[in-house]
């Protein structure tokens, strides 16, 4: 795959409750802006297959890795991870840290539990487009899939071994298409980097789903909710669900994909996301 990107600018963003996170930046700084958020114990390398594309050459590309994970600050504290306005606030700081307008935001995953608790706080003024992306804001049991089920068994179990061979079975069920062998082991790095007092504390984290649903419903920016079919992470029913919620959402199902879509069908996703994201951002000038 060709590269198009400049190397990534890095740089430090403090969150209201003294958390600091790694924000990286790729591509035409002044372009229309992508912010992508990642998913649970992975960062901002999930995403190479964007920023080391053809998208770098038209559009601002921005992610981060969220607090306890990646390069970013990593505190035990359960607390700082169980409360959605934290979540919020953190993606909030790096919008302003980034002087961003009217960022076209990706969640995958939690990512877009991330961007539904930002939604709940501060709206969707700040924001250009939502990409909901193999995810399920809407905490609903019914589409949580036997891979998310058995990683959460096989978590509880304890001991070292059966938690390592958790996140090492939870990795390769992100993927209907399998990942590049080096591909493969650059996540299994980063994902071994999130501590486990801080995977506990997630799975400690709920969110209504009433209020969800009140929060998508004053969605008004145009939203896209991408999923594959072959997800066994999170149903893709989860999609379905999530459009239902917003006015004016469609939904773009990838038959042959799993839980990582953008990934294993890049060359597509990338194409879908541009066109959207000029479409979100109209016209220069416009």
């Amino acid at each position: 795959m060709a590269t198009h990107s400049r190397a990534p600018i890095v740089e430090r963003v403090a969150t209201p409750d003294g958390v600091s996170v790694a924000v990286g930046e790729w591509g035409n700084p002044a372009g229309p802006e992508i912010l992508l958020i990642h998913g649970q114990a992975q960062s901002t390398l999930a995403f190479k297959r964007q920023f080391d594309s053809a998208l770098a050459r038209e559009f601002r590309i921005v992610a981060y890795d969220m607090r306890g994970h990646g390069l970013s600050d990593k505190p035990q504290d359960p607390k700082l991870y169980q409360d959605g306005k934290r979540w919020a606030d953190e993606l909030r700081a790096v919008i302003a840290a980034k002087r961003l307008r009217k960022p076209v935001a990706v969640g995958w995953s939690m990512g877009g539990r991330v961007l539904r608790a930002y939604l709940m706080h501060y709206g969707d003024a700040a924001l250009g487009g939502i990409n909901f992306l193999a995810t399920r804001p809407i905490e609903d049991l019914s589409v949580v899939g036997p891979g998310s089920q058995a990683y959460h068994d096989a978590m509880a179990a304890g001991d070292l071994a059966s938690r390592i061979a958790a996140n090492v079975a939870f990795l390769r069920a992100c993927y209907a298409k399998p990942p590049t062998e080096a591909d493969f082991i650059e996540a299994v790095a980063y994902n071994f980097l999130v501590p486990l007092e801080v995977r506990d504390a997630i799975a400690g984290w709920a969110t209504d789903s009433a209020a969800v649903r009140q929060a998508l419903a004053e969605i008004t920016v145009p939203t896209l909710v991408t999923h594959g079919r072959r997800d066994v992470l999170i149903l893709p029913h989860a999609a379905e669900m999530t459009a239902a919620a917003i006015k004016g959402a469609t939904i773009s199902f990838y038959d042959d994909c799993g839980h990582a879509p953008f990934y294993e069908d890049a060359e597509r996703y990338n194409r879908e996301l541009a066109a959207f994201v000029s479409q979100a951002w109209g016209p220069p000038g416009g």
